[in-house]
């Protein structure tokens, strides 16, 4: 539990223990009305630490005023309590809110409690060891890696980052499609443009794939067999330029990944789904559940007996086997390896896919709720006013490897991570390449270079940089207080980005806590100041440290000492 969760939770209690004598008076039971406390922080500073209106919520049941029952709650707070919840004073506010103001020293209790967690504070330690798994990219090995599938690559990853950070054991998965239909079609649009290159005409089919990439993957053929693939029929020059042509683009998708500082513990073939017999295992399983059908000459699930909007095709007509039904088998391989929690982080184009699938997870015997699938939402990418055009159709597309190449992996990250991943975004190009407070990921490096700085003057000047816990911490006053008031909220955040399984609470966490440093910094002197509030204040800034460090260790982003 967090240290501003066990404050709330203090708080609460204090308030219940008073509510409870209030209601005692009026002989009304008080159990319901408990459960009604809330804590929450106001809007504005000068309304005290924390506020509750549990007076206005049972006002009309007590037949009393709210601001009546307000002061009746804190006439009849115990001294004793209040001391221990760190409460220095109550007030009854505007219509009956009940204002609380917390001892003065209350926000450095958070110092020494940073110093003890070190690196793992802020890790509410929610997992208890969890099995999770996480499986993201998964992007068809037929191209490079675009900008769509870089959003979900930064997501899925810095979501394991977190589920990790708070206790749980996680797998980092590719599903690799390297079978069916798209690859297929690869290999001969690899195999016309070849026959292209050698002075052939050829009819490229509409929906081939287009692209530069297409063509020199085409001339690396050629230059690697050359008059040799006059040894091998055409259907099997076909397949050879399917499995060079595979073979490229996954290395390419893993160089891309691994340069974006993403790294998989587990690679899973779609091929070996079929390999292994695992789809008609799967299909097997779910006929015994009485759960398939024939119908024009089609195999069905009956998935709308599961919420689905409606019964999906498992074997086409001419016996093949259709996405779904793959989709199906790795789903039930997964639920056979014993995770608690399965995390699929797909593109926006599978809406759709969601209800199948927990209806395929239900079907199998398996709670739905152990199925996770989190939508990401399309990126528009500007160069400032300007839009970028995007043509993946047209071969056109722009890469995972042009936007790092563009703006740096840092900023790559940063910036797909700044909207919830179910909301559209912009990624302005221009802005992640600048170098000002414009830039929400300099803004925040910066604030851990300025930090390193300071700590290298001090050491130059012979003066002790003290640990958060290390210094008498009395000096620090108000001008000290909104940098205290970020520190003291960072697990609460990494709580709420684990909650919702959404990493872009810690990018806007990120962004006020560079903002509270830079201004902490600006406004106080520290190296220049009394001894004891020179030690203070450095001590405050080896909090703010751990927190930036830890936070950016999540994000999967570099912490440089000079910029």
């Amino acid at each position: 539990m967090s240290f501003l969760h066990e404050t709330r939770e203090k708080l609460i209690e204090v308030i219940q223990n008073s509510l409870v004598q209030v209601l005692e008076k009026r002989e009304i039971e008080p159990e319901g009305a408990l459960e009604r406390v809330k804590i929450e922080e106001p809007k504005h500073r000068e309304h005290g630490d924390f506020a509750c209106n549990i007076a206005m919520a049972i006002a009309k049941e007590l037949k009393a005023s709210p601001r009546e029952i307000a002061q009746e709650i804190i006439d009849n707070l115990s001294a004793e309590k209040a001391r221990e919840a760190l409460i220095d004073r109550l007030e009854v506010a505007g219509p009956g809110f009940i204002n609380i103001y917390l001892q003065k020293d209350w926000l450095k209790k958070i110092l020494p409690a940073i110093a003890e967690e070190k690196e793992n504070y802020g890790s509410i330690n929610k997992g208890h060891g969890k099995k999770v798994q996480v499986e993201f990219v998964s992007a068809n090995p037929t191209g490079p890696l675009h900008v769509g599938h870089s959003r979900g690559a930064v997501v899925g990853d810095v979501l394991g980052n977190i589920l990790k950070f708070c206790g749980c054991d996680v797998e980092k998965e590719f599903y690799i499609n390297n079978s069916g239909h798209q690859m297929e079609l690869l290999g001969r649009s690899i195999y016309l443009r070849l026959q292209e290159e050698q002075g052939e005409e050829i009819d490229f089919p509409e929906d081939g794939y287009q692209g530069e990439y297409i063509r020199e993957l085409a001339r690396q053929i050629l230059c690697k067999y050359g008059d040799g693939l006059e040894l091998h029929s055409p259907r099997e020059r076909e397949a050879l330029c399917r499995e060079f042509g595979y073979q490229k683009l996954m290395g390419g998708i893993k160089d891309d990944l691994k340069k974006m500082g993403i790294y998989f513990d587990n690679w899973f073939s779609e091929r070996s789904l079929y390999e292994d017999g695992l789809v008609e295992k799967a299909i097997a399983l779910l006929r015994r559940r009485k759960f398939l059908y024939e119908e024009d000459g089609a195999t069905w699930f009956a998935s709308s007996k599961f919420g689905d909007e409606k019964d999906r095709v498992v074997i086409k007509s001419d016996g093949s086997y259709t996405y779904f039904a793959a989709d199906i088998a790795y789903h039930l391989d997964k639920l056979k390896r014993g995770y608690d929690l399965i995390i699929d982080v797909l593109g926006a184009d599978h809406h759709g896919h969601i209800a199948r699938m927990k209806a395929a997870v239900e079907a199998f015997g398996y709670s739905p709720e152990i199925l996770e699938i989190l939508i990401v939402q399309i990126v528009t990418l500007w160069r400032g006013e300007e839009k970028v055009p995007m043509s993946k159709r047209a071969g056109e597309f722009v890469t995972m490897r042009d936007v790092v190449d563009e703006v740096g992996v840092d900023a790559a990250r940063y910036f797909y991570l700044m909207r919830g991943p179910e909301s559209h975004m912009d990624f302005d190009l221009e802005l992640a390449r600048e170098q000002s407070a414009k830039n929400p990921v300099y803004y925040l490096q910066y604030a851990h270079a300025r930090m390193m700085s300071l700590f290298g003057k001090a050491e130059e000047r012979g003066i002790s940089t003290p640990g958060p816990g290390e210094a008498d911490l009395a000096p620090l006053g108000e001008e000290e207080e909104s940098l205290l008031r970020v520190l003291v909220r960072f697990p609460d955040v990494v709580e709420e980005s684990y909650d919702n399984l959404s990493p872009h609470f810690l990018t806007v966490y990120g962004h006020d806590l560079a903002q509270a440093f830079h201004a902490f910094y600006n406004k106080c002197p520290i190296l220049t100041a009394e001894p004891e509030v020179q030690q203070a204040r450095l001590a405050l800034v080896s909090g703010a440290h751990r927190v930036l460090r830890n936070l950016l260790k999540i994000l999967g982003i570099y912490a440089p000492d000079q910029m």
